[in-house]
């Protein structure tokens, strides 16, 4: 069962992220990205340790794209 999303991202050439929360009758709970190009879709669902490290990934390379920008 699928709560509210989270957060809808646009992202380049007209693609979207969705961030949603997924809680499954068996307690776990895992965060569900779904990104749409056109009419396709690529989900993934990840849990805690696996969204963490991603986002500290996401976090780093964005830092160091910063730094580069003149």
């Amino acid at each position: 069962m699928s709560t509210p999303r989270i957060e809808t991202i646009a992202a380049p050439y007209g693609r979207e992220v969705w961030l949603t929360e997924v809680d499954f009758e068996s307690g776990m709970r895992l965060l569900r990205v779904t990104v749409r190009e056109g009419s396709r879709y690529t989900i993934l669902e990840l849990d805690p340790a696996t969204a963490s490290r991603w986002g500290q990934s996401m976090i780093s390379w964005a830092a160091a794209q910063t730094k580069d920008s003149p």
